[in-house]
């Protein structure tokens, strides 16, 4: 049954914040770079008021799989950084908490489009 609430709230948490993406998509002029930017500076802004660790602990890939729990981890990786190296961490914590999922966004496309072989479009 455990398992079972952690999907349901991990979907209806993930889904909400897709919701909201596609809102914006379909009744705003915003481009869909300007969104995602949005996304991520808004997890940035709920972690750094302390919202968005609740919402981790509640739904956990519902909210740190889509570009606001990056957001989050940038904001957790700078706070733990500050706290551990002063202002210095201000400036090298959120790439080192954020660096796995970087790594990993490069290597999967670098990998598709070798496997692929995309053209580009006239």
């Amino acid at each position: 049954m455990e398992l079972l609430w952690k999907c349901l709230s991990a979907f209806l948490v993930g889904g909400a914040i897709c919701l909201i993406g596609q809102v914006l998509i379909d009744y705003t002029k915003l481009t869909p770079a300007r969104i995602l930017v949005s996304f991520v500076v808004a997890g940035v802004f709920l972690s750094g008021v302390g919202v968005y660790q609740p919402l981790v602990d509640i739904a956990g890939a519902g909210a740190t799989v889509p570009l606001t729990g990056f957001g989050h981890t940038l904001a957790v990786g700078v706070r733990e950084a500050v706290d551990k190296n002063g202002l210095l961490g201000a400036l090298t914590g959120g790439l080192t908490a954020t660096a796995g999922g970087i790594t990993a966004a490069i290597t999967t496309g670098l990998l598709m489009a070798l496997i692929f072989k995309p053209d580009l479009k006239e």
